[in-house]
C-alpha cells in the first residue's frame, strides 16, 4: 500500500520527534512518503497530488484545519471510488474530527490503532458537508461562531495558543461588544419550503459532539451523524440570558435548546442568505465574509481508515 504522510509542523501538539516515530511505525507496513505543509492551503494541493499520483492512503498528522485542507484536495473533483483513503493522527488543540471517529487522543496509541485497522482491513465511508465549494467534515458556521474563529486566528498569529478557553472568551466578548443583537441578518432557504427569516446566526453540524471544551463534549444536536444529513441551529433572538442559557445546554447530551433557538435536522440542501456581509468558518478555519452560502450534505463522500 502506497501512503502519503502529511505533517503540519506548526500543529499544536505535533513535534519532529513525534513525526519521526510515526513515520517509522507506518513505514514498517506501508510504502511511505512524507511531506510537510508550508503555508495555508498547502495541504489542499497535497491532497490533490495524492489523487493524481494514485496513492492508496493519505495519513494526516495535524489538527482539524489540516484535515479539512487534505479532504478538500482529495475531493477536488468530487467523490470517487478509487480516491485515496484518509487516516488521521491527532496533532491539533481540539481534534474534533479525530474524536468523532473514536480515534485515541494519544498520537502513539492512535498510530497503533491505525496500523491495526490497516492490517485488519477496517474502513468506513462517511458523509461530509459542503459550504459552496468548500468541503467540511464536522461543522460550518455563519455569524458569531465564525467571528470567534476569526478572533482566535488573529490571536494565534500573535503567538497565542488557540485553546478552547480562548475560543470561549473570544466568543463571549464578541457577543457582548461586537455583535448586532437587534437586527437579524439571516434568512434560511430550503427547497420546497417557505423561507425562514429573522435569524442571527447559523451553525451547521455533521457529527456529535460538535466540539470539545478540553475533555468535555459540546453537543449542538445529539442526532448529528456522518451517516445522515446536516443539522442546522439558528437563533431568533440574542438576548443575553436566553442565549447564555441556550449555549449552556450544549454541555448536556440533549444539545442546544431554548425559546430563541430553532433547530433543523437531517437537511440535504439549504441556503443561508444575509442582508449584510457575515463571517464564515468551516471546521474551525475562517474563510472570510459572505452574503450567501449554499450548504449540501454529500453521503459516502470519503473513505476513512480507523
Amino acid at each position: 500500500m502506497r501512503a502519503l504522510l502529511v505533517v503540519n509542523p506548526k500543529a499544536t501538539t505535533a513535534s519532529a520527534r513525534g513525526r519521526d516515530v510515526l513515520a517509522r511505525a507506518l513505514a514498517s507496513d506501508l510504502k511511505l512518503d512524507l511531506v510537510e505543509t508550508q503555508r495555508r492551503n498547502h495541504a489542499i494541493e497535497i491532497g490533490a497530488r495524492a489523487v493524481d499520483e494514485a496513492y492508496d492512503l493519505v495519513v494526516v498528522l495535524g489538527g482539524d484545519g489540516t484535515v479539512n485542507e487534505v479532504v478538500n484536495g482529495l475531493l477536488r473533483d468530487g467523490p470517487r471510488t478509487d480516491q485515496p483513503a484518509l487516516a488521521v493522527v491527532p496533532g491539533g488543540s481540539t481534534n474534533v474530527f479525530h474524536r468523532a471517529l473514536d480515534i485515541p487522543r494519544d498520537p502513539v496509541e492512535a498510530t497503533g490503532s491505525l496500523l491495526d485497522a490497516i492490517r485488519e482491513g477496517r474502513s468506513r465511508w462517511i458523509g461530509l458537508g459542503k459550504a459552496d465549494q468548500r468541503w467540511f467534515t464536522f461543522t460550518a458556521g455563519l455569524g458569531l461562531d465564525a467571528d470567534a474563529v476569526r478572533g482566535v486566528e488573529r490571536a494565534r498569529g500573535k503567538g497565542k495558543a488557540p485553546t478552547p478557553m480562548r475560543f470561549a472568551i473570544t466568543a463571549l466578548r464578541r457577543f457582548l461588544a461586537g455583535t448586532d443583537r437587534r437586527h437579524p441578518a439571516l434568512t434560511l432557504e430550503r427547497p420546497g419550503e417557505e423561507p425562514v427569516s429573522g435569524l442571527f446566526l447559523g451553525i451547521v453540524g455533521n457529527t456529535a459532539p460538535w466540539t470539545y471544551f478540553g475533555s468535555r463534549p459540546i453537543v449542538l444536536t445529539p442526532g448529528a451523524s456522518f451517516d445522515r444529513g446536516l443539522d442546522l441551529v439558528a437563533l431568533r433572538r440574542m438576548r443575553t440570558l436566553g442565549t447564555l442559557w441556550a449555549a449552556s445546554r450544549m454541555l448536556t447530551e440533549k444539545g442546544i435548546s431554548g425559546r430563541s433557538t430553532v433547530v433543523f435536522e437531517d437537511l440535504h440542501q439549504f441556503r443561508l442568505v444575509a442582508d449584510r456581509p457575515m463571517h464564515l468558518q468551516v471546521d474551525g478555519d475562517y474563510l472570510g465574509e459572505r452574503e450567501s452560502v449554499r450548504f449540501e450534505s454529500v453521503p459516502a463522500a470519503l473513505r476513512v481508515i480507523c
